[in-house]
Order: C-alpha cells, then structure tokens, then sequence
C-alpha cells in the first residue's frame, strides 16, 4: 500500500490514464477531467505555487465552493510537499482571517470576487499574506500586485515545467507519511476554532481502515455524486480521498438545489451524505403522499409496514417467510421503486454521518434496496471511526470500530479512540492538545456512547449537552431531540432543562406540512405563516406532542414550548459552517423566550 497521497495520485494516473477521473455541474455545464488531465493541471497549480516560492511544509489555504480547480488546487500543493488548508465558503472575513493567521498560511486560493473582498480585509489584518489566487478573475481587479487569477498561475507552472520537466515528481516523491497534509479546523461550536493536523499517515491510515472491511465498500467499477464542501472533513478524507484510492469516478453536483437533477442524471451507486439530506427526500415523499387520494395514502402506509417488517428480518439476520417477500416485491413495484428511480435507479448505499437519522427513514431506504451506513467520526480522527458493515444491518448504531481503530469506553462513558489515524495534536495549541488525550494516548472525543455484546457502537449524546435538572436528573437531549424529529413537522428541535425544573424545548416547523395538516382538519388560514399563530393549530401540535412523550420517560417528557418563526442558521449565529447547533448561542439569543417558558 501506498505511504502518501501523493503515492496513491501518481499510481492512479498511470493506471487509469485516458479514463474520466472527475467532473463538475458548473452553471449547468458539466466540466470533466480524465485522470491524466487531472494530474497535468494539478501539477501545474502546484509548479505555479512552487515558483510563488512555496515550498515543503508552508501552509496555503483554499477559499471556495467545490469546484475542479478545487482539488487541482489540493493535489497540487500536496505534490509539492505543501500543507493544504481549507476554509469554507460561507465564513465570514473574521473567521477568514483567523485560520489565515493561525495557520501561518502564505497564500490563498479564493474563487470569486466574494471571496476576493474577504481575502483582501483579511490581508489588512494578516500582512504576512503575500498572495491572493483568483479562480474566476472576470470582474475582479488584479491590479493589485498581491491579486493574480488561477490562469496566470497554472501558466506559470507549465513554464516551470518545461524547464524543470521532472520537479513536480520528484517534490511528490519527497513527502514523506509523517509530514502535514492539512490542517483541519473543527467547527468552533464550544470555543475558539482548532487546528487538527493531518498527516499524509494519518489520511492512509484512515483509507486503510476502509479498504480492510469485507464485503469492500466500494470498487474502481462505481461511480459516487458529491456535493458536501470539500471543506468538510467528511467529504474531503473518507470521500475525496479514499474514492481516488478505488479509482472510483467522480461527479460533483452544481449545488443542492440540482442535487437530485444531477443524481438522476449522473446514477451513482453509492453516495456519501449526511442525515439531514434522507430526512428532506424522505419528507419530500411522504409530503408529497399526503396530496394524493385516500386509497394512495393506504398503500404507502402498507408499503411502510411491510418495509419496517422486511427490515427487521434483515437486521435479525433471519429469511423472511414467502408471503412478506411476495408483499416486499408489490411494495417496492408500487412505493419503492420510486425512491430508488429519483436517486438515478442503481444505489447500493447512502452513507449518513454527522448526526443521529431515524429507525424509520433507514427502513424506508433499506426497503428500496439502499443500504444506509451509518457512521461516527471527527475531525480529529479523519472522519470516520466506526462504520456499519455491508453485512450488517442495525439501525441505531454506527456500526463497529473500522480496523486500525481501537475504541474504549471511559467510566463516565466517554468515547475513547486511539489508532493511525488519530491527529498528533492542534496546530500551536500545546495545552489544548495535553487535554484531548488521555494517560494512554486515546483522543477523548466528547462524546458519551456505549458498545454492546456485539462490537456496535450506540452514541448517547455530548458529554456538554447533558442536561442536569434541578432536580438533579441527568438527561441526554439527543435522544429526545431525535424523537421529535422523527415527525417530520419538526425541522429543527432543541431540548432546554439544564439547572430547570422541567424540560422545555425551541423548535421550528416545515411549513408545508403544517399547512396539510391544517387544511386535513378544516382550520382556515390566509397565509401558512399564520399558522403559527393559530389557537386551532396550535391544538395540534400541542397534541402531537403529547404523543411523542408518551414514548418517553416522565422526566425527559417536554411540558412547555415555543415555536420560532425562523430557522436555525449560520447567518443567524446558531449554527457552526458545518451545521452543528450552537447551543450556548440560540440560549443567549432566545433567552428571553426561554425565561418566559418558566414563569409560574
């Protein structure tokens, strides 16, 4: 096996050649690259980079949306022995301006004029900045001497090349599997951003870790639909990387608006997602069920009890009996089907990491005969440390420790991991990193869990996100938080309660089903907004809570709430880039809201 990314770039190249590597919806139009012209742009970002005066071990950063100059960007600082460094899109300039100075980064790749301006306020308060590289130059001033588009650049390494025809590979070839590939920032949801760093042995451990799991996950023979920013740590390493590594094609979508137009389109057989995207195609079906006659909202009812039937036979491990196989296959020609043909008709499976998914969804899919994986990772192991297996079925848990990973349970149940893939620390933090591990060396995630008899992991919740009632219960809200979200009336929910008598929760509505259920029971409204402001309405969300306590204990049931009139966002303030709630955030921005939930 290969010791380096760079390794594994360079031996795909010549193995595959003239085959399409790559391709990307930009606006519409799809750009491709074969694995030879991938290599050849790479390595003329790289040269180029290299004759800016970068050079082995210097940190350069990335500004932008998933796009192929992305990862030509990527593979080219990594070939010439550079740190790559990614940023997200959607940050603000101070955001922008702390990984740039934390990082020691010495240029930055931005894609338009959006992320020009931030670069350049950035540059004000980092003037160890010396170069800004702009992908999309059409309408960017360049007159400034710091300010040069990607053309120039890429230009400049071919002439690099053609004078020094064997540099790229020798600078590829030097990295070596202990030196820094990247430093991953983790999403700042408790504190101040930090610098997981990642070496080229850290990311081949964790491709190792894939590789090593029967049946294999994946063959050079499927293709794969991304559209998580490179950015994240999840489509960056487990995606990005490990399907290089298979020499699995790659589509990347134009943006989650064409997502499901790309799928149908591209037809992947596996896909790499996050708990959130099952959840919208699952409510966008049953949504759209609730529009249909009587007789149609039946047979989908059906359908969801012979799919739950099916699934349990198969997380048993059990031959389901003739007759439920014969009501499998009506199901899927009927209901099934349909969700399979709206993924592009040939997925094997979805992955959803990142968060809890519902018993009911991973049915739903399972049922249409796409195996959802789940999974458990952080930044700091590379993504992904347990996965289920292919031959497994348990929804609920994410599946076993991958091998090259050894997980333990601290006596206060905090999940413990330790393997090749682990990160060595955070980029100039020291104390921060003496307190990530413990006395044996096992990186402590933060996270409270349990593994059964069987191996597979169950995740309860963050050990900061345990509430502590003033009764003096301890609660996980996750597992509250995920109930309610099973409904798919609930878009977002968070539980309150922490040195409380009781639990309250904030939550938000999808619209368009509070507005079915509205006309289903004959409430009038002008606007759906209105609803939210409806005593007849609200009678029914105050019932369909009762409900979903009936599932939990006394003491985790919800006895008050308020329903905002906004989502959680990151403009807002309440989520982190990648989507994490901030809680101690929306309890400073709701406070007044939440008080009033525990007046008496």
């Amino acid at each position: 096996m290969e010791a380096t990314i760079n390794q594994v770039f360079k031996n795909r190249v010549k193995k595959y050649g003239d085959r399409l590597a790559v391709e990307k919806n930009n606006k519409g139009v799809w750009e491709k690259a074969t694995w030879a012209e991938y290599y050849e742009r790479s390595m003329a970002v790289g040269l180029g980079l290299y004759s800016l005066g970068i050079r082995h071990g210097d940190r350069i950063a990335i500004l932008s949306d998933n796009r192929l100059e992305w990862i030509y960007t990527d593979m080219g600082g990594l070939g010439i022995g550079a740190c790559v460094v990614a940023i997200y899109a959607t940050v603000i300039v101070k955001d922008v301006s702390y990984v740039l100075e934390n990082s020691d980064a010495r240029v930055i790749i931005v894609e338009d004029s959006v992320q020009l301006a931030k670069a350049l306020e950035s540059m004000k308060e980092y003037p160890q900045l010396e170069k800004i590289i702009v992908i999309e130059a059409s309408g960017c001033d360049l007159s400034n001497e710091n300010v040069i588009s990607f053309d120039e650049l890429s230009a400049m390494g071919r002439d690099k090349h053609k004078k020094e025809p064997e540099l790229f590979e020798q600078l590829a070839d030097a990295v070596k599997p202990e030196d820094l590939l990247t430093l991953q920032y983790t999403s700042g949801s408790t504190g101040v951003p930090k610098g997981a760093m990642l070496t080229h042995g850290n990311i081949m451990s964790a491709i190792k870790s894939l590789i090593s799991v029967n049946p294999p996950f994946s063959t050079e023979t499927d293709n794969v639909v991304g559209f998580l920013p490179l950015s994240h740590v999840f489509e960056r390493i487990p995606v990005h990387y490990y399907i290089m590594y298979q020499g699995v094609p790659k589509a990347y979508a134009g943006s989650m608006d064409t997502l499901l137009e790309d799928i149908k389109l591209k037809r992947p057989t596996i896909m790499f997602a996050v708990p959130r995207v099952h959840e919208k195609i699952y409510q966008k079906m049953t949504l759209s069920i609730k529009e249909k006659p009587k007789v149609v909202q039946n047979l989908f009812a059906w359908a969801q009890k012979v799919g739950n039937n099916i699934s349990k036979y198969k997380e048993d491990k059990v031959t389901p009996p003739l007759s439920l196989k014969i009501q499998h296959k009506i199901a899927y020609a009927l209901v099934f089907k349909k969700l399979q043909e709206a993924l592009g008709g040939r997925l094997r499976w979805m992955c959803a990491a990142g968060g809890p998914i519902s018993k009911e969804i991973v049915n739903f899919f399972n049922a249409a005969g796409i195996f959802v994986l789940e999974g458990y990772g952080l930044s700091e192991v590379c993504g992904g440390a347990t996965l289920s297996n292919l031959n497994d079925f348990c929804p609920g848990s994410v599946g076993r420790p991958l091998p090259e990973f050894d997980i333990k349970i601290a006596e206060d149940g905090e999940i413990l991991i330790k393997g090749g893939a682990v990160t060595p620390g955070y980029w100039k933090m020291e104390e921060k990193t003496k307190e990530a591990f413990d006395e044996d060396g096992h990186f402590k995630t933060g996270d409270i869990g349990q593994l059964d008899e069987r191996g597979l992991l169950f995740i309860t919740d963050r050990i900061k996100d345990i509430i502590i009632t003033s009764g003096g219960k301890n609660i996980a809200p996750q597992k509250i938080e995920s109930l309610f979200k099973n409904n798919p009336l609930f878009t977002q929910f968070m539980v309150i309660g922490d040195r409380r008598k009781f639990l309250s929760a904030l939550m938000t509505l999808d619209i368009d089903i509070a507005a079915n259920l509205a006309q289903e029971n004959n409430i009038q409204y002008e606007k759906k907004e209105d609803l939210l402001g409806s005593p007849e309405f609200l009678a029914i969300v105050d019932k369909i809570v009762e409900e979903t306590n009936s599932h939990l204990a006394r003491v985790e049931t919800i006895k008050k709430y308020v329903i905002l009139n906004t989502e959680f966002s990151f403009d807002g303030g309440e989520l982190t880039v990648s989507m994490k709630l901030k809680k101690n955030q929306v309890v400073k921005k709701y406070k007044k809201e939440i008080e009033a939930l525990y007046i008496d």
